[in-house]
């Protein structure tokens, strides 16, 4: 090109880019970038995702510029129309994305969520956690086998290789030594949430 960019025509640009002349994009950039901004931010009403929008766009021209045809309009209607296609597609991922949270709200609602509660939950699922740990081995073992491993007694008796009765003895001296723990620290036996 033996004129200087910013009398070259768009067409000309188009060319340039397409032989990978950073400079011929600038330009283009330079001459419709503004418009393109505009439209985006009327579209997206959000100056950040517009200026993904022209970066986008741009970023397209570079990467194909054969697409762009100077026989069906011009330079600048081109990039609008990709602005307006990506600024729609936009609109529509983020209507989806809120109707998405606002259903999983909408069933967490209605499933009786309360913070509240779940934070009780948790911290008595930890003073448990600690009773527990306090039990000696054996009714340790029991209880875990029993009520987090779901195995009935005569289950936990062949795991153990212990006979039922002691099994169920060593249970019930667990949940003894359990429910005394967590009274003392205020954990009451189906006591509810604040």
């Amino acid at each position: 090109m033996s004129e200087p960019l910013n009398e070259t025509s768009d067409a000309g640009l188009v060319v340039a880019i397409s032989r990978y002349n950073q400079d011929a994009l600038a330009e283009a950039y330079r001459r419709h970038a503004g418009a393109v901004f505009g439209l985006a931010k009327r579209l997206l009403a959000e100056a950040s995702l517009a200026e993904e929008v022209v970066q986008e766009v741009f970023l397209r021209l570079w990467n194909s510029p054969d697409k762009f045809d100077p026989g069906r309009g011009s330079l600048r209607s081109y990039l609008l129309a990709q602005c307006h296609g990506r600024s729609v597609d936009l609109l529509r991922s983020e209507t989806s994305r809120r109707r998405r949270e606002e259903n999983d709200l909408r069933r967490t609602a209605e499933a009786g969520y309360d913070l509240e509660r779940e934070v009780w939950d948790l911290t008595v699922a930890d003073h448990v956690r600690e009773a527990i740990a306090k039990l000696p081995e054996g009714e340790r073992q029991a209880i875990r086998l029993a009520y987090l491993g779901g195995h009935t007694y005569r289950e936990v008796a062949e795991l153990l290789d212990e006979p039922e009765g002691t099994v169920k003895s060593r249970i019930r001296s667990g949940l003894k030594h359990l429910r005394a723990d967590l009274v003392a620290i205020g954990v009451n036996a189906g006591e509810e949430a604040p």
